[in-house]
């Protein structure tokens, strides 16, 4: 459901990431925990929105990721094409103008809305037909053919830089507000996010600070037998550390995004705690079903039975939720703390 760009683009595995990222994204997927999982903390699948919804100041020009400028005259047909500019969209106040949906945008306000992607390919056709009038996608989208096609038809299109850390989450959100013609909004939306992730961080205990628990992220899809490591560029390392925690695949000197599983690997990166994608850990049978995977058990992490899970839709989203990802990773790593 999620994915920023280390998830599709580890380049020894991208081919078996397909799969698994199409697997990972459908509509049907269970909500529930797998069996054996461990409680994650449930807020409502909801985006909340700034309370004043904004009307844009058009037309506005903003220089795209991939080079183009792009002038926005109308933002009142928005598809947003990843589930977290969905996500930035909706928390602007602008959910009422989104015609359309990315298929990992499943929050509740979302859900019901015509899903015109598929494993992160957009269909131009299925977009085009319901006439937008500002696309919004990521360095990530494609294919290359499809956003040519929409850029064609003179739809205006802005790519943006995918959020791989919490220093892009104000950026990004600020990116997404200029294009639409809404900086006051963004401006706002940013600084409520920046106090609400300060909070959360403010709120763990010093007890738990200073324990540094190693959190190994595995991004797991059983049924595409993918079991990888995340390592420095996997995109999870910033939320562990202001969770207190130390990226056990960073630290073990793993410099790509993902590698792997092996007990060797495991062995070096000895977590005292793993963290997953709720669906993930559903696609293995929950903590049983990963205690299996090589090398696990015989973790600290797997002797413990020390699993974080996460939804997919928000982990690493690094966007307007991003404070109750936190609050819930630390909720999981300490207990209640937080």
């Amino acid at each position: 459901m999620p994915t920023p760009r280390s998830l599709r683009t580890a380049a020894a595995w991208a081919a078996v990431l397909a799969l698994g990222l199409t697997g990972c994204a459908t509509p049907d997927d269970a909500a529930t925990d797998a069996p054996g999982a461990p409680r994650a903390s449930r807020a409502p699948d909801r985006v909340e929105p700034l309370k004043a919804k904004p009307e844009p100041v058009l037309p506005t020009t903003v220089t795209s990721a991939d080079g183009h400028k792009v002038t926005v005259r109308n933002a009142d047909r928005i598809v947003p094409l990843t589930g977290s500019l969905n996500e930035i969209v909706f928390a602007l106040g602008l959910g009422e103008k989104v015609v359309a949906r990315d298929i990992t945008a499943t929050f509740e306000q979302a859900r019901k809305l015509p899903v015109v992607t598929r494993a992160h390919d957009v269909s131009a056709e299925s977009l085009l037909s319901l006439e937008p009038t500002v696309v919004l996608a990521d360095t990530t989208t494609g294919p290359a053919e499809a956003i040519d096609q929409i850029r064609d038809a003179g739809v205006p299109l802005v790519v943006l830089d995918p959020a791989k850390s919490l220093d892009d989450v104000g950026p990004r959100i600020e990116a997404v507000a200029g294009a639409l013609g809404v900086r006051k909004a963004g401006a706002e939306l940013t600084e409520r996010t920046r106090q609400r992730i300060a909070a959360v961080r403010e709120d763990i205990p010093a007890e738990h600070r200073k324990k540094k628990p190693r959190v190994a992220f595995l991004y797991l899809r059983g049924s595409a037998s993918v079991y990888l490591l995340g390592g420095r560029e996997s995109g999870a390392s910033s939320l562990l550390e202001a969770a207190g925690a130390v990226d056990a695949g960073k630290e073990s000197g793993l410099r790509k995004d993902f590698t792997a599983i092996t007990s060797e690997a495991l062995a070096k990166a000895a977590p005292d705690a793993i963290l997953v994608m709720s669906k993930g850990l559903a696609s293995v049978d929950g903590v049983d079903g990963l205690l299996k995977v090589p090398g696990v058990a015989e973790t600290p992490a797997g002797l413990d039975r020390r699993i974080v899970s996460i939804d997919d839709g928000v982990l690493l989203n690094y966007g307007p939720r991003t404070d109750r990802v936190l609050k819930s990773l630390v909720e999981q790593l300490y207990g209640d703390a937080g």
